[in-house]
């Protein structure tokens, strides 16, 4: 098995990384980049204890956010605000305006995934040989 800890490791077809090899401090982890994503956009996010992201919105892109690590308040144009917490998933459309602020006592990091132009589908296949494995495992 590969050392995937230290350093971005490409091969044919797929990249593996750490968000550590990715920066240091606070800010913008540009994952897209790093790992040569191209069919959406993806950044990770180191946001200090106590800071807000400023309230933002898109023209067309869709996001998601998945809180890894401390926990974000979410408060969206409209007035709402929702505790996201280790775990924590939010779809959030182009046009609707969203502030992030982290009320942790801790750096808070969270993935962020942008994209537009509508769900490819299930495409998933199987490799030659996989297929009773995967029947057996959709039984348990």
């Amino acid at each position: 098995m590969a050392d995937s800890d230290s350093a971005i490791t490409t091969g044919e077809g797929y990249a593996v990384g750490n968000l550590d090899d990715l920066g240091d401090g606070p800010g913008f982890r540009k994952v897209r980049k790093a790992l040569g994503v191209t069919a959406f956009g993806v950044n990770a996010i180191v946001m200090p204890a106590g800071i807000d992201s400023g309230a933002h919105y898109h023209d067309v892109q869709e996001e998601l956010y998945f809180v890894h690590r401390g926990e974000l308040e979410i408060e969206f144009g409209d007035g709402s605000v929702h505790r996201l917490r280790e775990g924590s998933l939010a779809r959030v459309d182009a046009g609707t305006v969203r502030t992030l602020r982290n009320v942790s006592e801790v750096d808070a990091v969270y993935l962020c995934a942008g994209g537009h132009g509508g769900y490819v589908g299930r495409d998933g296949r199987l490799p030659p040989g996989e297929e009773e494995r995967a029947r057996s495992l959709h039984t348990l």
